[in-house]
């Protein structure tokens, strides 16, 4: 009696050890594979917003003309005496007060993307000489297109939310009724219109960088993968140049 007893009391226990050891290494298991996954999705965050930084210094530096919010962003430079990096931060920072009555919710990709941006920006700036031939010219605007193009893959590919830019455009879309394409063109138009006004580069390469960025990084997500679509705390995200 006793060593049956004995028996199934240490069969039980070696089950309930065997489940728990079971159990924790599945949690392990799991939390592990967790933390990998952020910490890729926040490492092609932080690559693509550094690529959408450099892109905008080898574009001004080429000399040729910037995207349209760059193009805002120059001429409050030019007038301010401020780097055009933290220019950028402070027009982004203004850009999400914008989203306070259209209700529009951050995601956890707003505020890298505003400072980041703005950061790297002014250290490709420090870092890359500015243009002095054609043919330098030509490659650094080649370097900066391709540089957006696959910064903006890699930011948007990491679906941890849009930029302040993007929100703002989603949420005009909402209150307008009008279609994200529609909404997105008549606020790029507007601010290029501005920042043109004001002083701000404007050139073939504004028109280039505008027709080719969109279907580059499209491209690009396509042959690296890239998922560009319903970010983590956010609606879809448009394909842009920068955040």
């Amino acid at each position: 009696m006793f060593p049956l007893y004995s028996l199934i009391t240490r069969s039980l226990k070696l089950v309930y050890e065997d489940q728990t050891t079971f159990c924790w290494n599945s949690a392990v298991r799991v939390n592990t594979s967790s933390f990998t996954i952020l910490f890729r999705r926040w490492a092609k965050l932080v690559t693509g917003l550094a690529f959408i930084g450099f892109s905008i210094a080898f574009m001004k530096h080429a000399n040729l003309g910037l995207g349209p919010w760059d193009v805002l962003n120059d001429s409050l430079a030019g007038l301010t005496g401020i780097q055009l990096g933290t220019v950028s931060i402070v027009v982004g920072a203004i850009v999400v007060l914008l989203w306070i009555p259209m209700r529009e919710r951050p995601g956890v990709a707003l505020i890298p993307s505003i400072v980041l941006i703005g950061a790297f920006t002014n250290i490709g700036m420090a870092l890359v000489e500015s243009a002095s031939s054609a043919l330098l010219r030509t490659a650094w605007l080649i370097t900066g297109i391709f540089l957006a193009s696959f910064g903006s893959a890699l930011y948007l590919g990491s679906q941890l939310g849009a930029g302040p830019r993007d929100g703002l455009m989603l949420g005009l879309s909402r209150r307008t009724g009008w279609s994200v394409g529609r909404t997105r063109t008549a606020l790029e138009v507007l601010v290029l219109a501005v920042g043109w006004i004001l002083g701000g580069a404007v050139g073939i390469g504004t028109v280039i960088s505008g027709l080719t960025i969109g279907p580059a990084i499209q491209f690009i997500a396509g042959k690296t993968g890239q998922q560009l679509g319903n970010p983590v705390d956010q609606a879809p995200v448009l394909l842009q140049s920068s955040a």
